[in-house]
């Protein structure tokens, strides 16, 4: 099992459950922060002390307060320790549940294991933990099908941020500005038209509204 784990959580209550998971497990040294900033510093000075990390549980989601971060959210420290510290196994520990955010971590970001928040979440967690040692991979159940190879799920991130502001109420005339202000390209109407015939056909959606909604239903935005 793990000799040396970091729990990076800003609720009390969740780390002291999380604690209680390791102490279960028989985790040798375990340590808790409530900022990405100090989980960073903490993973930095194991690695410089010659006692580094090996494994860091994080939620994504952290509440701003007096306290000026560097890393704002779990995916930013996630990105960072990832470009310097390969090695070390990462388990997110989060409400968030959307297929799109969990692929992204799973695949763009080599998360060793996405654990969802819930009633089960302590025991999904602690299986999770297992895995992770074995080298193996973990998904909780209601979001397993983020990394199926299912069509639903082939979606770019032009197509998010198209349907993202469709959501928002844009006209297609108001996202092709937006898209031309952030430089995001194709821009025109003509291929925001297309993109979202595609989509319609692909989804299998009646219309634009039904479009959005089958998006969302699938957790993409």
């Amino acid at each position: 099992m793990f000799s040396k784990v970091l729990v990076s959580d800003d609720l009390g209550s969740i780390n002291r459950g999380v604690l209680t998971v390791l102490e279960t497990l028989d985790v040798d040294k375990f340590h808790q922060v409530q900022y990405c900033d100090d989980a960073y510093i903490q993973i930095k000075r194991g690695i410089h002390d010659s006692a580094p990390y090996q494994l860091l549980i994080t939620d994504l989601s952290f509440k701003a307060d007096h306290r000026e971060q560097k890393f704002s959210s779990g995916e930013d420290l996630i990105v960072k320790l990832r470009s310097e510290n390969p090695e070390l196994k990462i388990i997110v520990y989060s409400v968030e549940d959307r297929l799109q955010k969990v692929r992204t971590l799973m695949q763009n970001h080599n998360v060793n294991a996405y654990v969802c928040k819930g009633r089960r979440g302590l025991i999904e967690l602690a299986g999770a933990i297992k895995k992770v040692y074995n080298n193996a991979t973990y998904l909780s159940p209601q979001i397993e099908q983020a990394l199926h190879p299912k069509a639903e799920l082939e979606i770019e991130d032009y197509d998010i941020e198209l349907i993202h502001l469709m959501a928002n109420g844009l006209s297609q005339d108001e996202i092709s500005h937006v898209f031309k202000n952030k430089n995001i390209s194709p821009s025109s109407l003509s291929s925001i038209e297309k993109r979202l015939n595609k989509l319609r056909i692909q989804f299998k959606a009646n219309n634009a509204i039904h479009l959005v909604a089958i998006v969302k239903d699938l957790g993409l935005i």
